[in-house]
């Protein structure tokens, strides 16, 4: 019956955001009212479950998360992520412009969510392959496999954020071990997957694309924008910090040194939410005081920022309300009983979950976070767990076969100008060896780890 009443869930917020095409985050309230109903949540405690679910889950991620769309919004505003994008393509010239644009994508992707990402680095993808007189999806596979990696695995990106808080997962070790994981990804489901995409659809290496639902596109000339090393280092401060914080607890917990006030601070320094703020503030400065724009101007920006990500956070809180419906109606207890006599890795299962979640209902978050409600009991009768692998193995099945129900998907198949089974042959695939790539490294890692 629990599995019944989630498969039914799960078929009832399909309908609702495919077909009624419902806001995704009214479906999923709508659903897990009626999910708790269905698994026997008693009426008296439904609500209370519900608001749990949102106030965990929005209590952990809302500072990081509107701190994070911030500092994107300032380094794109100030032309930062231009700067960051031409100067990489230019280092590496002609030949090697597909790795300019991973790199490039990379750096941009982390301080900025996908879709944010994909418009501010599209215009920039085909203004290149016009002047290159190459297709745009040649550069294009590239920049959507450095996208989709860092939103799946690194901090301080939604999902990986969310699912390391459900598991209890160290984010800063979730971004270490996720940096590790993305490269051979990235490689895999960008250059090399080029190459095989070319034989496989060769018809997508011939459109032109069109990018005029865009609007009119902000034009920077190179000499006004910032610097190209403080605005890497603006768009990376937040990862710094929280990397050098995890690389000093490892070595201070390998080396068995006692804590103190040295160690309490730079914990204190790298936690993540402290790190978006002090990146933040940084980014005041560096994209704005410092260079003569006014603080109004600024203040513009930010305020710009936390209003698109306003139904996002709507969203993910509905997300983790549908979560803690399947906690407290005992859906993970059962599958965890199911699985108790089987020797099925936690990071395959979860994996598995998020993949199925993912292909069912389009979005990687909501995916990412349901796995999170049926995974998490079950860890509790696993003994030694590495939840930082769990945490990644989730984001990366939750990045599986993106496809029609999926924003993303027609994202790209409207600025590439693709027919579906174009779309398909290159975004859908390309999600999935990356998620299938991701898999198996984490699997390899957690031999080692």
């Amino acid at each position: 019956m629990p599995l019944l009443m989630v498969g039914l869930g799960v078929l009832f917020l399909i309908i609702l955001i495919s077909k009624f095409k419902l806001n995704t985050f009214l479906s999923l309230l709508i659903v897990s009212f009626a999910v708790a109903l269905g698994l026997g949540i008693p009426l008296g405690k439904i609500v209370s479950s519900i608001e749990n679910g949102m106030g965990g889950t929005l209590g952990h991620i809302a500072l990081i998360f509107g701190l994070g769309a911030m500092l994107g919004r300032l380094v794109a505003d100030s032309g930062g992520a231009h700067r960051i994008a031409m100067t990489l393509i230019n280092k590496f010239g002609v030949k090697r412009i597909q790795w300019a644009v991973v790199v490039a994508s990379f750096v941009v992707g982390i301080a900025m969510f996908f879709e944010v990402g994909l418009v501010l680095l599209i215009p920039i993808v085909f203004s290149i392959a016009r002047e290159l007189k190459i297709p745009p999806i040649y550069l294009g596979i590239p920049m959507l496999a450095a996208l989709l990696v860092t939103h799946s695995f690194l901090p301080p990106h939604p999902g990986p954020t969310v699912i390391a808080g459900a598991y209890g997962a160290d984010i800063g070790t979730v971004l270490l071990y996720g940096i590790i994981v993305a490269i051979p990804c990235v490689i895999m489901a960008g250059p090399v997957f080029t190459k095989v995409a070319k034989k496989i659809i060769p018809s997508a290496f011939e459109k032109t694309g069109n990018i005029e639902s865009l609007g009119e596109q902000k034009t920077f000339k190179i000499e006004e924008t910032p610097g190209f090393g403080i605005s890497l280092l603006t768009a990376m401060f937040p990862v710094i910090l929280m990397m050098i914080s995890t690389i000093i607890s490892m070595v201070q917990k390998t080396a068995g040194i006692k804590g103190n006030s040295f160690f309490t601070v730079v914990n204190f320094i790298g936690n993540p939410d402290t790190a978006m703020l002090i990146s933040l503030i940084v980014a005041v400065y560096t994209m704005g005081i410092g260079r003569k724009i006014p603080i109004k101007q600024v203040g513009a920006s930010c305020s710009a920022a936390a209003a698109s990500i306003g139904m996002m956070i709507l969203i993910i809180g509905g997300g983790g309300a549908f979560k803690q419906v399947l906690i407290d109606g005992g859906v993970g207890k059962y599958i965890a009983t199911l699985f108790s006599g089987s020797s099925i890795s936690p990071i395959l299962l979860a994996w598995v979950v998020a993949a199925i979640l993912r292909i069912s209902l389009g979005s990687a978050t909501v995916a990412a976070l349901s796995t999170s409600g049926l995974v998490i009991p079950m860890l509790a009768s696993c003994g030694h767990v590495n939840l930082a692998l769990v945490t990644l193995a989730t984001g990366c099945g939750s990045a599986i076969a993106s496809h029609v129900n999926d924003a993303g998907f027609w994202m790209v198949k409207e600025y590439f100008g693709f027919s579906m089974k174009e779309t398909f042959s290159t975004w859908t695939l390309l999600s999935t060896i990356l998620s299938v790539t991701g898999l198996i490294c984490i699997l390899i890692l957690n031999m080692f780890v």
